[in-house]
């Protein structure tokens, strides 16, 4: 009765310490996951602002060709085909700032979630390891 005893302690060393090594490992894949998604986020994040620094340049461009447009209808010279040119840089830059916001947004959005699932991940492995040691 004695080695019976032995023997399932000794088993369960070895299932314990192999339960260990599969934490260690998944905790391990994990922490290469959040660093990957704190990347993620970081270049998501200075994208955002280089979007920013765009808008207000094109802010800045907006406010040129109203004035522009003031001053022409007070009767002041300026060709007519220069503010269409003028125009239609400000859409096509204006079209372009937006597509790269949607991009930037939906990185964001993907950024997030992976990292909510990591967070998943770590409450699962944080609650495993508790009922392992509420086992002991």
């Amino acid at each position: 009765r004695m080695r019976k005893l032995e023997r399932k302690l000794e088993e369960n060393k070895i299932k314990e310490e192999k339960e260990a090594q599969d934490l260690e490992a998944m905790v391990q894949h994990v922490e290469q996951n959040l660093q990957l998604m704190t990347k993620r986020a970081v270049k998501a994040e200075n994208n955002a602002t280089k979007l920013k620094q765009e808008n207000a340049l094109l802010q800045v461009q907006l406010k040129n060709y109203k004035t522009e447009n003031e001053a022409l209808r007070s009767g002041q010279s300026a060709s007519l085909a220069v503010v269409k040119q003028n125009a239609d840089v400000a859409l096509q830059n204006l079209l372009t700032v937006i597509t790269n916001s949607r991009s930037s947004i939906k990185q964001l959005v993907s950024g997030a979630e992976s990292l909510q699932l990591v967070a998943d991940l770590l409450k699962s492995i944080d609650r495993i390891s508790e009922m392992s040691e509420d086992g002991q």
